[in-house]
């Protein structure tokens, strides 16, 4: 049976939700993973369990602030890069602190991926340093928000033309209560997102009660929909940085993920010596819906970097 911990981290005056699955055997390093969204938990992420039932790695999730577990108020006033970053180097300092793990792997999926690539970056998105990253997976991350809207996009306009034209109106209107909005973002969602809808996922690997505060977090920081990005992120690139990370760095991505192959191999093509794997049929929930082959193609490349 997968021994697992769980707890709290002081953080900004709330708390973040942290959880462990598993053991490091020797040798091994955890591997600590940061969600997407911004706002989405780690729930859809426990696929990865299968990495510390089968392999023997401590696998250590935490929900970002304000989403999840981290439960605060809504505060846009401070929902930013800096915060976020600011508590992943508070997660980082307590894992060393409590459990010895001052080194360690990131898998970053999604806005994740974006959070690690700024963490590996450093200045001018912080000041924390990145002493004990062992390696970093970057999992359908883009590095740039312009490339990614423009991508989104060009996948929309694959849709059947109503559902084209319903997913473009409801940006300009915000109505995305309409049936036919609703219809042709399952639609899109079932193409390039997840094959399998949420409501539909085990138990373990889907949020268990809506998230009002998580869901404005994103709102506040992409914008209303995947189509449009009007938030904090607007414009958000790291293109000309990544050629300064030195993290050993996999890049993941789906076939017919969002994240398309463009994007992913800017970020593959950017980073000095990273490695891209490619997943065959995969969507942005690739690494839930191949968990056995996603999981241990990660575990090869971390063992590669212990």
């Amino acid at each position: 049976m997968l021994r697992e911990c769980e707890g709290y981290i002081p953080f900004a005056g709330y708390q973040t939700y942290y959880r462990v699955a598993g053991e490091c055997q020797p040798g091994r390093l955890p591997l600590l993973v940061l969600h997407g969204g911004p706002g989405a938990a780690h729930y859809y992420l426990q696929s990865l369990d299968g990495i510390a039932e089968k392999y023997g790695r401590a696998v250590v999730y935490y929900d970002q602030i304000s989403c999840g577990r981290s439960k605060t108020p809504p505060m846009p006033e401070r929902w930013g890069c800096s915060l976020f970053l600011d508590e992943l180097a508070c997660v980082r300092a307590y894992l060393a602190a409590t459990f010895g793990w001052d080194r360690l792997h990131i898998l970053g999926q999604s806005w994740g991926g974006m959070l690690g690539m700024m963490y590996a970056i450093g200045e001018p998105w912080h000041e924390h340093g990145h002493e004990g990253l062992a390696s970093m997976v970057v999992a359908s991350s883009p590095a740039s928000m312009d490339l990614w809207l423009h991508e989104a996009i060009r996948l929309r306009h694959y849709l059947p033309r109503e559902m084209d034209e319903a997913l473009a109106q409801a940006d300009v209107d915000g109505d995305y209560s309409r049936p036919e909005v609703r219809a042709a973002t399952a639609e899109y969602y079932r193409r390039h997102v997840s094959k399998v809808p949420e409501d539909e996922r085990p138990a373990n690997l889907h949020s268990p009660e809506p998230d009002q505060v998580g869901d404005e977090c994103y709102h506040f920081m992409q914008g209303m929909s995947e189509f449009v990005v009007t938030g904090a992120l607007s414009h958000w690139s790291v293109v000309d940085q990544l050629p300064t990370i030195d993290v050993p760095t996999l890049v993941t991505s789906g076939a017919a993920d969002e994240c398309t192959p463009l994007v992913a191999k800017q970020v593959a093509d950017g980073i000095p010596g990273a490695r891209w794997e490619l997943f065959p049929d995969g969507t942005h929930w690739v690494h839930g819906e191949q968990p056995e082959r996603y999981n241990a193609v990660v575990e090869r490349f971390l063992e590669e970097h212990e």
